[in-house]
């Protein structure tokens, strides 16, 4: 590669960066003249790549959107983190986009020098997605229509689906878009019911084009992802409240916010509020972590840990061992 076509790339690297380089910076770091910049920056122009440029003090190159999509020069994070990126994305919950990340993400192998093509490879074959059946698909057709909504503030009519199979007719001023587990939810106003909802995107049948914009309300009190897990966790059919004796950070990592709250009440211990359809699901999960735990609250998850308990009782007493000893109710567990 010449050192002109080299010096191109490189100050086409730079301009991808979404800021405003002064011509003395960028002089700097290709290590040219200032002159040398100008000529270079023309050269893009010349082959297509819009490189805005304003005078000034203030003033710098840009490289803003055209009809041409230059070519993306990544560092080996980057470039690792796009390929995972789009593994992901092809077995994502997008209809539609499963194929197209498949053929970006072969593009992308080819490409990729040799360092960053095994650790990539080895990834895909190491890693194995199981994805869940019940999991409900959008499109990109219907993700775009209601982005653009919330991005111009254009209010919004659908039929909705709820839960329990009944429809609705809604009025909406949308809001936000929020991706949470592995469905999509519209967080908008609801202008017939006066008040703030969150309808899942699989639900939403759109009914003609948008309305007309509407001035910007104030958001839902407090931090939106806050709002969202309280009310999601209202939407909960079984609650249950834990002692659990951890630190918080250890037991948070391991609840996404859709399936529960964690509060610390002090440097070893925390509160965990857990939710979900099924009291044994609930109470179990804690399990997992390796710590005792006390029940704060919940009738349901009060009854299902004593199932939980027979159970084990029962487990170790029809055990391999043969040892009635080893087993009955009153017995204690040993790990």
């Amino acid at each position: 590669m010449s050192a002109t076509s080299a010096r191109l790339l490189r100050l086409l690297s730079l301009l991808q960066t979404p800021r405003e380089w002064s011509g003395s910076e960028l002089a700097e770091r290709l290590e040219v003249s200032r002159r040398t910049v100008r000529r270079d920056v023309d050269r893009l122009r010349g082959l297509g790549y819009p490189v805005h440029a304003t005078r000034g003090g203030a003033g710098g190159y840009r490289l803003a959107a055209g009809a041409k999509l230059p070519p993306l020069l990544l560092d080996d994070e980057e470039a690792v983190a796009v390929a995972v990126s789009l593994r992901s994305a092809a077995l994502g919950t997008v209809a539609g986009l499963q194929d197209t990340a498949r053929r970006a993400l072969s593009k992308l192998e080819q490409v990729l020098p040799p360092r960053l093509r095994g650790p990539v490879r080895a990834i895909e074959a190491a890693t194995v997605t199981i994805p869940d059946r019940d999991t409900p698909t959008v499109t990109p057709a219907a993700l775009a229509a209601l982005a653009t909504a919330c991005r111009d503030r254009q209010s919004l009519r659908f039929d909705y689906t709820a839960h329990d199979g009944t429809g609705s007719y809604r009025r909406t001023e949308p809001l936000r878009l929020v991706s949470w587990g592995e469905r999509w939810y519209l967080v908008a106003f609801d202008l017939d019911r006066d008040d703030w909802r969150t309808f899942r995107v699989d639900r939403i049948e759109p009914r003609g084009p948008t309305g007309p914009p509407f001035a910007a309300r104030e958001a839902p009190a407090g931090d939106l992802t806050a709002s969202l897990t309280r009310q999601f966790g209202a939407m909960w059919p079984v609650r249950a409240v834990f002692r659990v004796h951890a630190p918080a950070e250890r037991i948070a990592p391991g609840i996404a916010p859709a399936d529960g709250v964690v509060e610390a009440v002090d440097d070893a211990t925390c509160l965990v509020t857990l939710g979900g359809s099924d009291p044994l699901v609930v109470t179990s999960f804690l399990c997992m972590f390796g710590v005792d735990f006390t029940l704060v609250e919940g009738e349901e998850a009060a009854a299902a840990l004593r199932d939980l308990r027979d159970r084990c009782d029962r487990a170790l007493m029809d055990g391999p061992t043969g040892d009635p000893a080893g087993g009955g109710p009153n017995a204690p567990i040993t790990p």
